[in-house]
């Protein structure tokens, strides 16, 4: 069976961004911001994990857009949580540096989506 990058890569992502909330939790970190980045860190996979089985190219297209969306506001939430020293540097370089691989994948994905449809395929 062919390895599929992106449904390994967004679910192993979600399972990171998991775990870094139930840290958060301990830390005593404010709830709105742990649940804002579970929100968006987790919807990346299951909006992929949904791509996957949709019945035409604009569902897929639709589902791969809001995975591209999510991560991207996951790693606004990274930046937040970064910037008000409630992740360390390692901590934020490691996890953003996966966000943003997460990014440029479904960003290609979204371009050849598009110049396909453009050419008719």
């Amino acid at each position: 069976m062919k390895q599929n990058i992106i449904l390994q890569k967004s679910s192993a992502f979600a399972v990171r961004i998991v775990n870094l909330t139930r840290l958060l939790r301990k830390k005593k970190v404010e709830a709105v911001l742990i649940n804002q980045l579970l929100r968006s860190g987790t919807s990346v996979a299951a909006n992929v994990h949904e791509a996957t089985v949709s019945i035409s190219k604009d569902e897929f297209a639709a589902k791969i857009s809001i995975s591209l969306k999510e991560s991207r506001e996951t790693n606004f939430w990274l930046k937040v949580l970064f910037d008000t020293k409630t992740i360390s540097e390692k901590e934020y370089e490691s996890i953003e540096k996966d966000c943003t691989e997460l990014e440029k994948i479904l960003f290609s994905i979204m371009k050849k989506v598009r110049i396909n449809k453009e050419s008719g395929l």
